[in-house]
């Protein structure tokens, strides 16, 4: 992956928890700045970096790279029927 995925990824995943750049930053400890810099593929974080943005992200960097797993997760969860949906999350909700 380089560091224009890595920075491609790391936005839907913030967008997808509708945080800004500055929580995201603030979450993972990393400058302000960098978040955008990241997103647009002008810096490549190291693996530690990474780390503590997936963590901030509540993703473990297996997850990171592992984006075909997060999508066949959410079409699986997609092409239930509303009863399904409902008593998936139930059970969940029971965990």
């Amino acid at each position: 992956m380089d560091k224009k995925a890595i920075g491609k990824r790391i936005k839907k995943l913030r967008t997808a928890k509708d945080w800004t750049q500055n929580r995201l930053a603030t979450e993972s400890g990393v400058a302000p700045s960098y978040i955008p810099a990241l997103e647009n593929g002008l810096k490549c974080p190291t693996v530690e970096t990474l780390d503590n943005i997936c963590f901030a992200l509540g993703i473990t960097l297996a997850d990171f790279f592992n984006e075909k797993r997060e999508e066949t997760l959410i079409d699986r969860v997609s092409s239930l029927t509303e009863k399904q949906k409902q008593l998936l999350n139930d059970f969940l909700n029971s965990l």
